[in-house]
């Protein structure tokens, strides 16, 4: 399996702040940061940026150990502000630019920063939540517009005289907490996953990304409030490489996104790669630097995409709360694997109690690593999270694995509640939630269902209070403003009475199992569409 490297990463290696200052010392001019436009950031001009933002954010009161909460699409904005709390020893919150109503307020509660950055396009919808203890907004891309009860700034207070800033009161340490990633709960509200510095390195270091080097631009697709975004950039400043920062995934615009940045390894996830293959066959196929392709999960035509594109073509298993256990060999021979386990990590999978399964039979991946600090560090101010997923000194995925004598891993469902639709995970109570809220709602339960692609999509089975009628149009129409454009069901079905067992739980595997039957709305033959919502940087 190759060497392991069980001990701590040092502050140079893993410390955003140290590995910015080497990067900018070793090599001040080389690009860091590559733009559609095909202009560039050297880490030196990145240096600059991120300390005059860093002086901006102490000037406010931010200080080491504290909370600051960053609501922005992906964009050098997000990235510099993003390095500049990590400079303060602060800890990053990124919030999903989705969010609204009570996921928002959950989130903005459970973080407890006293200031968030955030987007002029989102500032607007804090009026409408609790907002706990923020006392300060800094507004990005555009005009602030005030609001009682906080002080709301324009952007210009994030780029500040760096020679303000006062040392440290102590070194940054591996084991600190870098960030908190909100991923979506399946029996409860979005928990924050606490990720260290050693966490972060481990994700992203030369065991879990083994084909990435100094000489790759890493095209960035994933929201940047993910780790699916977090990866690539730390990915890259690790190996002195550069990271391209191009906005949202377009297959119009893919291409010419590659050629502009000269793009050499991207992570596709779910149907980017069906889009890609569907464009019609050109000359142009193979003009162009991308070789190396991350393609999750792995589709059973990659090899005609590698072929047509020249690619070479790995896979991988990954969550927020811990660090690419399972990575593939460069062109997978096996058909629908993750790929196997990766040195440093211990993987096993178990029944309920946790006991280990026999090969090739479904259980539980759960696993341990041998490096300090290198998983997560728990779920924030949620102890009985923590203590559920860290059972008997091993963490539990929730997800349904099983494994081949030749080492193979293979994703076979969640064992969770959790629907993943458009590359975003959905907490099936969090819209159960909004969908009671409504008068006519007596019960409900959402479950995920297959769509022609390979991921889900979202039906709601309702039951209506007594006398009513449901119109699931109008059902739509009342949820959209409470959730997220992601988590809209496109399937409402009606029932009467929700099937339940002896105990008066929800039978949500009956439920799962009739799918969409005739009776069922859906949202997109009867025409109801909903708009991607764009975030202005």
């Amino acid at each position: 399996m190759g060497q392991v490297d069980s001990r701590i990463p040092s502050r140079d290696e893993c410390v955003l702040r140290y590995v910015l200052e080497r990067r900018a010392r070793e090599h001040p001019e080389r690009a860091f940061i590559r733009l559609a436009d095909g202009g560039t950031i050297s880490y030196g001009e990145f240096r600059e940026q991120v300390e005059r933002t860093a002086a901006g954010l102490a000037a406010l009161g931010v200080g080491q150990g504290d909370t600051v909460t960053v609501w922005l699409p992906n964009g050098v904005d997000m990235i510099r502000v993003w390095f500049g709390i990590n400079w303060l020893g602060a800890t990053y919150v990124p919030v999903n630019t989705a969010y609204r109503g009570n996921l928002l307020a959950h989130v903005v509660a459970n973080a407890g920063s006293s200031v968030i950055v955030a987007s002029v396009d989102l500032v607007a919808r804090l009026a409408d939540i609790d907002r706990a203890r923020l006392s300060t907004a800094v507004v990005l891309g555009g005009e602030p517009v005030q609001q009682p009860g906080l002080r709301v700034l324009p952007a210009s207070v994030l780029d500040a005289d760096p020679s303000s800033l006062a040392p440290l009161q102590r070194p940054i340490e591996p084991w600190d907490v870098q960030s908190i990633i909100y991923t979506s709960g399946t029996t409860g509200r979005s928990k924050g996953v606490i990720s260290s510095y050693a966490h972060l390195h481990a994700m992203s270091g030369p065991l879990s990304f083994p084909m990435l080097d100094e000489d790759d631009v890493f095209l960035l697709y994933g929201p940047l409030f993910h780790v699916g975004g977090t990866l690539p950039v730390v990915g890259s400043m690790n190996r002195g490489g550069a990271v391209a920062v191009v906005g949202e995934f377009a297959t119009e615009s893919f291409w010419p996104a590659v050629r502009a940045t000269g793009a050499t390894f991207v992570i596709l996830l779910g149907v980017m790669t069906s889009f890609i293959a569907k464009r019609p066959a050109c000359a142009e196929d193979r003009e162009h630097t991308l070789k190396k392709a991350m393609m999750i999960p792995l589709a059973d035509d990659w090899q005609p995409f590698a072929e047509r594109f020249g690619m070479t073509i790995w896979t991988l298993f990954n969550m927020t709360e811990i660090n690419v256990p399972i990575v593939s060999e460069p062109n997978p021979a096996v058909l629908g694997t993750c790929g196997r386990q990766r040195p440093g990590v211990e993987l096993r999978i178990v029944d309920e109690n946790d006991c280990e399964v026999p090969m090739g039979s479904v259980g539980e991946l759960i696993l341990r690593s041998d490096a300090p600090w290198s998983l997560n560090s728990g779920y924030f101010k949620d102890p009985e999270a923590t203590a559920r997923a860290w059972r008997n000194g091993w963490f539990h995925t929730g997800d349904a694995f099983r494994k081949d004598a030749e080492g193979n891993y293979f994703f076979v469902d969640r064992m969770k509640d959790a629907i993943r639709r458009r590359g975003e995970n959905i907490s099936s109570f969090e819209v159960e939630v909004e969908i009671i809220a409504h008068p006519k709602v007596r019960e409900c339960a959402v479950v995920a269902v297959p769509n022609e692609t390979s991921e889900d999509d979202v039906l709601a089975i309702v039951a209506p209070s007594p006398g009513e009628a449901i119109d699931p149009a109008e059902l739509i129409e009342f949820l959209r403003p409470r959730l997220a454009h992601f988590m809209l069901p496109r399937y409402v079905r009606v029932l009467d009475e929700l099937p339940r067992t002896p105990t008066q739980k929800v039978e949500k595997h009956v439920l799962r199992s009739a799918g969409v039957t005739a009776d069922t709305w859906d949202r997109e033959k009867a025409g109801v569409r909903v708009a991607r919502e764009r975030i202005r940087g």
